[in-house]
């Protein structure tokens, strides 16, 4: 037999509070002028941009009515891409995941197309940079790496030439007065495989890329280049704590070929708040010591310019740019 059900007036509260503390994560897509969107990184599959991006969209199309696509453009230390998306139709199709690596790109050689070519939108957050060893290495601490690259040189895994990590890397040579070979790579992945393998004494890379290594006790965290501890693992020192006064965050956004329309991007700031804001995404991105950061399409561009600046500053100053 069929029983009607009428819902109690706590129910309908309950409900309604519900609705009202996850109302954004529940409301209808934002209508979208494209129905498929791509998203470009510069990173190998399993790269820190490539891993963010594949999260990123498990929960953008619950906010955009798109079907997002994600496709590496390898080659050039993102001078590639960058050139892929300048060619790109400023439509809303095409978008570019930004993070310092096409600012110091552009400011060390001549790509075809540069951070200037491109339009920042949106940023999405800050995440953190570590340092880490394999977990049979000798090295229990950041010192015991700093001291025996003062006795026998030592080998130091960092990304493309062009990447935050690489600069974190050297900055942490001059501060710490050794020579350490710094080797490049293109993805995490490749990194990785050289750490566990005894190859470097250490590796510099994201939370989000090292996740698996993590939790198989493959690897362990010696340091963060973060300002502060990171909250997720609260037992590992800063690089500061650690005698070396160097503080190096990445930002993570995306940016569009020039001329993107201003609707299309104020779609994009709400949907990127929405995303922020999801519970689900909350606890992934809070997993992978990501810190949200959101800055819109009108605030982005300033942000990306003065951290151009004082890249170009530091860059000079060491005598790596003219």
């Amino acid at each position: 037999m069929f029983h009607s059900f009428k819902p109690s007036v706590r129910t309908i509260a309950a409900a309604a509070m519900l609705a009202g503390l996850c109302g954004i994560a529940m409301a209808e897509p934002l209508a979208y002028p494209q129905k498929v969107v791509t998203l470009i990184t510069h990173s190998s599959p399993g790269g820190g941009s490539d891993v963010f991006l594949r999260q990123l969209t498990r929960y953008l199309e619950k906010q955009i009515a798109a079907t997002f696509i994600v496709e590496n453009v390898q080659g050039g230390s993102g001078a590639k891409a960058m050139a892929r998306l300048a060619s790109a139709p400023a439509d809303g199709t095409v978008f570019y995941a930004t993070t310092p690596t096409y600012i110091y790109t552009s400011l060390l050689s001549s790509p075809e197309a540069t951070y200037k070519d491109l339009q920042p939108v949106v940023n999405f957050f800050t995440d953190s940079e570590v340092i880490y060893t394999a977990a049979g290495s000798p090295y229990q601490t950041l010192a015991d790496v700093i001291a025996h690259a003062k006795s026998e040189r030592g080998k130091w895994g960092a990304a493309n030439p062009a990447s935050l990590e690489r600069q974190a890397a050297e900055q942490l040579k001059t501060a710490a007065g050794v020579e350490a070979a710094i080797v490049s790579h293109d993805g995490g992945g490749d990194m990785m495989i050289n750490v566990l393998n005894g190859t470097l004494d250490i590796g510099i890379g994201e939370i989000a890329e090292l996740r698996a290594q993590l939790e198989g006790k493959q690897i362990r965290l010696l340091a963060t280049f973060n300002p502060e501890r990171l909250p997720g693992f609260p037992d590992v020192p800063t690089v500061r704590e650690s005698g070396f006064d160097v503080s190096v965050q990445k930002f993570r956004g995306l940016a569009a070929p020039k001329g993107l329309p201003n609707e299309i991007a104020a779609i994009w700031d709400k949907a990127a708040q929405a995303t922020l804001a999801d519970p689900g995404y909350r606890t992934s991105y809070e997993t992978e010591s990501l810190v949200a950061n959101f800055i819109d399409h009108t605030a982005y561009p300033a942000f990306v310019d003065q951290f151009a600046e004082k890249t170009a500053a530091f860059l000079k100053s060491s005598g790596v740019i003219q």
